[in-house]
């Protein structure tokens, strides 16, 4: 286990490491992604690049979650997250179903609630520090529109309707979820805490949305929404983004890199002790059937996000 280390140094360190195995090229048309493809923190560096101050408001949430954690002022009961789908379609196929979107819904309610019918996966290491982390998701309402668009990019475009998009619906209380096809093998992409209003929220590709209709194997069980909501609660990829990182939780293993696939039981990592890694966290990279759990010291980072002093406080 690592030490839990938060400063603004730790966090600068962090946001700026090489990440270039986050890319996974592809075309949209082909639809051949073996390997799941997240560009939440490629869209980070490059929010950091063009926002200067940015990163000296993340390192501000970065000690009031550290504080909120340490003295338990966090989240009390059921916190309700309702959640508007803004579809942007060129095909038939990609202006999928409300019952496509309301799988994902309840997808979400499940692994962010240890209801996930794989929860208790035999064989799991870190059973132990398996989390529920108590929060429930609610859908508010589907926009949809039109675009000849194939491919919308990891630059916000969806976002704003001056490029074609739609704007978000009251995102300081709506988790605002753009389905795309972004392209460049990119399964989602999330913006965590402190970026703009104006681009909050997470993106995903309707063929790794939900459970039914699109959802495309081997990511057809709706965890790239639990992996980037957790981004857009605040939690790193867990092996930190470079090699040997750290991803800010306590109760995490040091991992060398992602993983993809489904990995072995007792998959170790190449970083000092060799420590078992926790390949079935949502938040690393594996297959959808291959991740099934947060742990405890995820989720007192997620509600600490949403603490009265907590980046996300809006939404209590």
């Amino acid at each position: 286990m690592k030490k839990f280390l938060l400063s603004a140094a730790a966090l600068l360190l962090m946001i700026s490491c090489n990440n270039e195995e986050n890319t996974i090229t592809d075309t949209p048309e082909a639809n051949t992604t073996a390997h799941r493809g997240c560009a939440s923190h490629d869209v980070l560096d490059r929010q950091l690049k063009e926002d200067p101050t940015l990163a000296s408001r993340m390192a501000e949430i970065e000690s009031k979650i550290d504080n909120a954690i340490t003295q338990g002022r966090i989240v009390n009961g059921v916190l309700e997250i309702p959640v508007v789908f803004n579809v942007l379609y060129r095909t038939s196929a990609e202006n999928i179903s409300q019952a496509q979107l309301q799988s994902q819904i309840d997808v979400l309610n499940k692994d962010f609630n240890a209801q996930n019918s794989d929860y208790n996966t035999a064989n799991n290491p870190y059973s132990s520090v398996r989390a529920n982390v108590g929060i429930r998701f609610v859908l508010d309402r589907v926009i949809r529109k039109s675009t000849t668009k194939t491919s919308w990019g990891t630059n916000d475009a969806m976002k704003k309707t001056s490029t074609g998009g739609i704007a978000p619906t009251s995102p300081t209380t709506k988790l605002n979820y753009w389905i795309c096809t972004i392209g460049g093998g990119i399964l989602g992409y999330a913006q965590f805490p402190g970026g703009s209003s104006a681009t909050d929220g997470v993106v995903a590709d309707s063929r790794y949305t939900g459970t039914t209709g699109t959802a495309t194997y081997p990511f057809n069980l709706g965890r790239t929404g639990t992996h980037e909501v957790g981004h857009w609660m605040n939690l790193r990829h867990i092996w930190g983004d470079t090699t040997c990182g750290n991803d800010l939780v306590s109760d995490t293993p040091v991992h060398n890199t992602a993983n993809y696939g489904v990995p072995a039981v007792g998959h170790r990592s190449t970083c000092s002790g060799t420590p078992l890694e926790m390949y079935m966290n949502y938040m690393d990279y594996t297959d959808d059937r291959g991740m099934y759990m947060f742990s405890n010291g995820q989720k007192s980072r997620i509600l600490a996000t949403f603490s009265t002093s907590g980046p996300r406080a809006s939404f209590r």
